[in-house]
């Protein structure tokens, strides 16, 4: 079904964030944004080569978006903003491959920050090796260095290696230098190449890539609509989510709608959350709703065991979880409901309203200030002894699941998936949703 998106009075750019711990199918709501024009850029917000977004197209091309966003098959442009972590080497595995699937010259399409900082060799053996010293306590960590890469930032501020280092190869040099020699000595034998070898294929990426500054965004949002591409789950925000089975990343809206004052159009941006009609997450933590038995039920042709994340599991939808991670972004204007199809094929597919913890019934999670580990450590520990108390049964009907969700999550369904290339976009103004009627001009269309 295609339609236009229409945002709030004057609003022309998408916020889309993940409501849970990631692969809920944002990379497919992108793609579906971004497949009838007027998107002036798809602008990655956090994260960095870790992201995953699977896409499959109606002629069954398919690729995993992990640093280029999710409308390159569209010829939608890339920006990686400074809050996205780079990694130069995986981008150039990536390019090739979506050359294979069409898109000849991808780095055409990517616009680079300055100021993002560079993912290396170097974190990602430094990372790896931290996850590995935890044992049974270990985190869940992707072992791709993104963690590490803003843990060493926040450790030598000034020092972190950025995009804009490799167009200057001495202050480049010196910066990876310093980089492998401080986590040697705190670590032992990273087993990573010779920091020559890394500096020339950093300069062949600044070469073939555009590296821009502070004014590119405003200049892009002056072009069309922007459709913000956040990585991971809310679930796994650094402050929010449940500690320590976090990422070092913002996974909220708040660096989206930082880039989007920026560039001038502050209060401009439609928040679409992401969910499933199942709750995911990979590797370790609280998932109160899990059910092995789904696995066999729900197959995930793109997800499966990870070496340093660990199992992929599925558990019912988990309706505490999720208006958590609404409240602590800061509320959602609109919903994309993914994988309606599964109710269909898993008939006791459910969702859990509230869960007993120490014998009391919760059905909802305080949010509490940013910043206060502790308290989300205590919160992890609360999950952990939790378990499903209140049960709802939409049934089989899709229709009944979007309403379900939506009714429970207190916003209007914008986009609903049933499959990996079957989406539709509803109309919110004929939902009764005055608030998002656009302005004329002011809608991207879908």
């Amino acid at each position: 079904m295609m339609g236009a998106v229409h945002g709030p009075q004057g609003q022309r750019h998408i916020l889309v964030a993940d409501l849970g711990f990631g692969d809920a199918g944002k990379g497919a709501t992108v793609d579906r944004l971004c497949r009838s024009g007027g998107v002036a850029a798809v602008v990655r917000f956090n994260g960095g080569a870790q992201a995953a977004h699977n896409v499959v197209t109606p002629d069954g091309r398919h690729h995993t978006f992990a640093q280029f966003g999710s409308g390159t098959l569209h010829g939608v442009p890339t920006h990686l903003s400074r809050f996205t972590a780079v990694d130069p080497l995986a981008l150039a595995a990536e390019a090739d491959h979506l050359r294979s699937v069409g898109v000849p010259d991808p780095y055409a399409l990517l616009g680079v920050d300055r100021d993002a900082p560079l993912t290396t060799p170097y974190h990602a053996a430094a990372g790896r090796l931290r996850e590995l010293a935890r044992g049974a306590a270990r985190h869940g960590s992707c072992g791709m260095g993104v963690g590490e890469t803003t843990r060493y930032a926040l450790a030598h501020p000034g020092d972190q290696p950025t995009a804009g280092d490799c167009s200057a190869r001495p202050r480049l040099l010196r910066r990876l230098r310093l980089l492998r020699d401080r986590l040697t000595d705190e670590l032992g034998p990273l087993g990573a190449p010779p920091v020559e070898a890394c500096a020339e294929a950093y300069t062949a990426f600044a070469r073939a890539v555009r590296l821009t500054d502070g004014t590119r965004l405003r200049e892009l949002a002056t072009r069309g609509g922007l459709v913000f591409e956040g990585a991971q789950g809310v679930l796994l925000d650094e402050w929010h989510g449940f500690h320590p089975y976090t990422t070092w990343s913002t996974t909220t809206f708040g660096n989206a709608e930082t880039l989007l004052a920026e560039a001038g159009a502050a209060g401009e941006g439609l928040r679409l959350g992401v969910v499933r009609t199942y709750t995911t997450r990979h590797g370790p933590g609280p998932l109160v709703t899990e059910d092995p038995e789904l696995s066999a039920a729900l197959p995930e042709p793109h997800n499966g065991h990870g070496r340093w994340q660990g199992a992929f599991r599925i558990g019912h939808f988990d309706a505490v979880a999720h208006s958590y991670a609404a409240e602590v972004c800061g509320g959602v204007d609109a919903l994309a409901v993914t994988h309606l199809d599964a109710p269909r094929r898993c008939r006791g597919l459910r969702i859990c309203r509230a869960y007993g913890i120490d014998g009391a019934l919760v059905e909802r999670l305080p949010a509490g200030p940013p910043g206060d580990l502790v308290r989300q450590a205590e919160l992890t520990g609360r999950l952990l002894r939790a378990a499903p108390a209140l049960w709802d049964t939409p049934g089989r009907d899709p229709r009944r699941w979007s309403e379900a969700i939506g009714s429970l999550l207190g916003a209007p369904v914008l986009l609903e998936s049933s499959g990996p290339a079957r989406q539709r976009v509803n109309d919110l103004r004929s939902m009764g949703k005055s608030k998002y009627l656009s302005g004329k001009g002011s809608a991207l269309s879908v």
